[in-house]
């Protein structure tokens, strides 16, 4: 088979860190456009990578019949309007996480998927991590008997992301840290639960409070920089949350920026019968007990290269129509549940889903 001709839609750092080199890797894939408004990015891009045509208008893509798939890999309040257009010119979708603002939006990006019969994909790459799949195996063989529990925390000390600018702009970003590093630990989570696990009701509380005095803001690091100070920051810093399910309750923190001089990014999932704490995109310990001895084990395996699995996965399922583990059908839940946990934050209230 000839490969898959595809697009990629915004040169960004998501883009061209890990879409497009996964996309130059495989086999199945030719990079025929990359698009930005910024036309100066995309040729940039265009020239890094060898990739034929630079333009800023998604029309030349759109209208181009032998564009099979593309990636949209823009900034988060497009997601919704651009990938439903690709729908409806007949294009398979990989749309960065998170799929859109709101979950009505979402909703209406698998309206569209369905109303078209074209493939949906969101990037939840943490269903492609190896980790994460050996977690979920032993919790789906029972190794952790009942899962009773889960917890997780993405905190760091100083790094809100391009300070004053579309990361900390509630209306192109849809929140902070809940929606920007949140929506990975959640999806994993419910990911390695099952599609048989519901979320009932969540209880969440954001704050925003170390970066609104731009100026006063000391930070370690700024991806995504630098600073604006001229620029809007009306999103949050710190989130806490619970969520009830109908099997394990899950609790949360996380912060782009705290005053803890301390990172933590990890899993825990707790259960009758043994345990697993996952450090994210790292790799994880299994605790159990047996004949009165405590015995913790560090797990060894191949890892592969998530992007590269995600894309490869994304192609094949282009390519047969066949929905896969990352489909939007797959990851409704999530942004469900943070829609909700910014509701609670602002009702004060337990959300009833």
């Amino acid at each position: 088979m000839k490969p898959m001709k595809v697009a990629v839609i915004g040169s960004g750092q998501i883009a061209t860190s890990r879409h497009i080199p996964a996309y130059t890797r495989s086999k199945q894939a030719e990079i025929k456009y990359i698009v930005d408004p910024i036309i100066e990015r995309a040729q940039a891009a265009a020239e890094q990578f060898g990739i034929p045509v630079a333009t800023a208008s998604l029309d030349d893509v759109l209208s181009d019949p032998e564009v099979t798939a593309v990636s949209v890999c823009t900034p988060n309040h497009t997601h919704a309007p651009v990938s439903i257009a690709a729908l409806e010119a007949g294009k398979h979708v990989l749309c960065e996480k998170p799929a859109a603002l709101t979950y009505d939006e979402a909703l209406r990006m698998k309206e569209a998927a369905d109303r078209t019969g074209n493939i949906l994909n969101i990037g939840v790459v943490n269903r492609f991590n190896s980790a994460v799949n050996h977690v979920k195996q032993l919790i789906d063989a029972g190794e952790l008997g009942k899962l009773y529990h889960v917890y997780c925390s993405f905190r760091a000390h100083r790094s809100i992301p391009g300070l004053g600018g579309p990361f900390t702009t509630k209306s192109m970003s849809g929140g902070g840290v809940l929606i920007d590093w949140g929506i990975h630990f959640l999806d994993l989570i419910f990911y390695c639960l099952g599609e048989n696990t519901k979320a009932l009701s969540v209880s969440g509380a954001v704050h925003g409070e170390l970066g609104k005095q731009m100026e006063n803001y000391a930070f370690t690091s700024m991806w995504a920089g630098p600073p604006n100070y001229e620029g809007t920051y009306d999103v949050e810093d710190f989130a806490a949350g619970m969520i009830r399910t109908s099997g394990p309750s899950l609790t949360f923190n996380g912060a782009w920026a705290q005053n803890i001089a301390e990172s933590a990014m990890y899993v825990e999932f707790l259960g009758d019968k043994g345990g697993i704490k996952l450090e994210y995109g790292g790799d994880f310990t299994l605790y159990t007990s047996r004949g009165g001895m405590l015995l913790e084990t560090a797990a060894t395996f191949n890892k592969v290269d998530a992007f590269d699995e995600e894309i490869e996965a994304f192609l094949l399922s282009a390519s047969g129509g066949v929905k896969n583990r990352a489909n939007i059908d797959n990851t409704l839940t999530t942004s469900q549940v943070i829609d909700a946990l910014y509701a609670s934050s602002e009702q004060g209230k337990e959300i009833v889903l």
